[in-house]
């Protein structure tokens, strides 16, 4: 009997041997063989519609990408443009591949992401620009963009000399209708601050993202109208919009990215969206378990969102009238919503 368990005290002690000697061969940390994942091990995507070299919307959002593996250590993957045809295959395949955050640019993915959601609770999907938080696995982001708007209204309404301007939304939802009313409204009441007694604005919707030469045309039907300052959100269609007015010779307020490297000239100024602070908080919450899902999450100026670029053709009032309205943003002084 003391020779049997004698026997069996050294294989067990062979066996703890063996075990953590594969560990070490093996190269396992003790966080990963407690379970725990590091940044790194976290599989996340980014689902765009459109090419990150859009100069816009796309590109805002995937600067989101390259911060949160630059500076979280993740591997987060990204997807360009993704057809509306495909956006609930492709919620469906990355929440069949076990993906722990499946994120995508765009109100438009909010129908589908609702649909396919309840499907992969163990997915978290985020939706950028969403209002969807029907499950508790959905977290929705959303910009507040008529902030950034408010912002490029008026920078618009300085430049005009005639007091037209000429807007273009690629796609007429809720938050496109409302932030190009609060830059339209602004545009405008400035210009008539400035004794344009006429001002007025012009809005129209693609019902595209993608098509420059729609851009382009719809761009250049407004300046025959008599836009002196055009503004556009419609991804690449934008781009479109932009060889309208350098064309003519007309000014055009950059919105979502730094457009002024275009041309600047004709783009004189932009609003900058600095997503990739929003992607680094939201990535990084969610990893530290900080962020319950079933809600929305809205962030804007206060939380240095927005940033004006400038060039040299712009002037010291229109800056300082910028940064004064920044602040009144951030200590709740103005309330746009109204103008929606």
């Amino acid at each position: 009997m003391k020779k049997l368990l004698s026997a069996l005290v050294v294989f067990i002690m062979v066996l703890q041997a063996f075990v953590s000697c594969s560990k070490k061969e093996s190269g396992t940390s003790p966080d990963v063989a407690k379970g725990q994942k590091t940044a790194k091990d976290y599989k996340i995507v980014l689902l765009l519609p459109g090419q990150v070299n859009d100069q816009g919307w796309n590109a805002s959002n995937y600067s989101g990408v390259v911060e949160c593996n630059a500076k979280l250590g993740t591997n987060m993957e990204f997807v360009e443009s993704v057809q509306p045809q495909d956006f609930e295959s492709a919620f469906r395949e990355y929440g069949e591949k076990g993906y722990d955050i499946v994120m995508a640019a765009g109100s438009q993915f909010d129908e589908a992401c609702t649909r396919i959601a309840p499907l992969y609770p163990n997915t978290r999907y985020m939706i950028v620009n969403g209002a969807a938080a029907t499950t508790s696995n959905m977290s929705p982001l959303f910009p507040k963009e008529y902030e950034a708007s408010y912002l490029a209204g008026i920078i618009a309404g300085f430049l005009t000399k005639t007091g037209k301007f000429g807007l273009i939304g690629g796609e007429e939802n809720q938050a496109m209708v409302n932030l190009m009313a609060v830059y339209g409204k602004t545009a405008v009441e400035i210009a008539k601050n400035r004794g344009i007694k006429d001002a007025s604005y012009n809005l129209a919707y693609a019902n595209s993202w993608s098509d420059i030469a729609k851009g382009k045309q719809m761009g250049e039907n407004m300046i025959r109208n008599g836009a002196d300052v055009m503004f556009a959100y419609a991804n690449e269609l934008g781009l479109g919009v932009i060889n309208a007015a350098m064309e003519n010779g007309k000014y055009h307020v950059g919105y979502a990215a730094d457009q002024t490297k275009i041309d600047p000239k004709t783009v004189v100024a932009s609003i900058d969206f600095k997503f990739a602070n929003m992607y680094l908080w939201a990535i990084d919450s969610f990893i530290k378990g900080n962020l319950p899902g079933g809600k929305m999450y809205e962030v804007g100026i206060k939380e240095d969102l927005f940033a004006p670029i400038w060039t040299n053709n712009v002037t010291d009032e229109i800056k300082n009238a910028v940064n004064k309205a920044m602040d009144d943003c951030k200590q709740g002084k103005v309330d746009l919503k109204k103008l929606f």
